[in-house]
């Protein structure tokens, strides 16, 4: 059965598994991804967040190891820079870094046996896009703060049980990829790199399993051309 595509400007969205779909796309420049993290969200809820965690990819440790975790290795293996958000539960079984950094929210981190958690780290593959092209590493930390996105309100409207704020793609598409760049995000939720990318001048390779999120997601990307 042929995926679902939708090209929407420099985007192209994918409906399907990235298993079977990434083995026929061009080579990207930048891999740049928030794949399922496997803990277990389905049925947890707070004050931030909605229940409707019916996530294709089943939130547990088998089905992470099994399925998400050789996605997310064959995306990895398939650009010269990537850089994946993978949760601090789940950093060790990714494969070896080249580095680690991340994103610090005061008030955007889990509870987990230690207190509360306010990293968000991103594991990176490769070496800086800007290193590469001659014109020398980019003056910016790998480190990033955010205050999280109640505070910013990034939130509304989105119904996927995990977002990212955009603020959050921003960024690391700024940092792993060049302008006209093509990025892809084979676990591309609703659509928050597509977003980023949009904004920032790359071309930019998604794909969602979820029919839902993938209709959010090509909403949120037109809706940046659009302006």
């Amino acid at each position: 059965v042929m995926p679902r595509v939708e090209h929407i400007g420099l985007a192209t969205l994918y409906l399907g598994d990235c298993r079977e779909i990434m083995p026929t796309l061009e080579r990207p420049d930048a891999v740049i991804t928030d794949p399922p993290y496997g803990v277990g969200f389905s049925g947890k809820r707070t004050k931030h967040t909605t229940n409707i965690h019916d996530f294709v990819y089943q939130a547990d440790e088998e089905h992470f190891r099994s399925a998400v975790l050789p996605a997310a290795s064959m995306a990895i293996a398939c650009a010269d820079h990537a850089a994946i958000f993978c949760g601090t539960r789940r950093l060790m079984e990714y494969p070896p870094p080249a580095d680690i950094g991340g994103i610090v929210c005061p008030n955007g981190g889990g509870r987990s046996s230690w207190g509360f958690g306010c990293l968000h780290p991103v594991l990176f593959y490769g070496s800086s896009p800007y290193l590469k092209s001659g014109k020398g590493a980019r003056p910016t930390a790998t480190v990033m703060y955010h205050p999280g996105m109640h505070v910013t309100g990034e939130r509304d409207g989105n119904e996927h049980p995990c977002p990212k704020p955009v603020a959050f793609m921003d960024w690391l598409v700024n940092l792993a990829s060049l302008e006209r760049q093509t990025v892809l995000d084979p676990f591309m939720g609703s659509g928050t790199t597509g977003v980023a990318c949009a904004k920032l001048g790359r071309r930019f390779l998604g794909i969602e399993r979820e029919p839902r999120y993938f209709e959010i997601a090509c909403e949120r990307i037109a809706a940046v051309y659009r302006q």
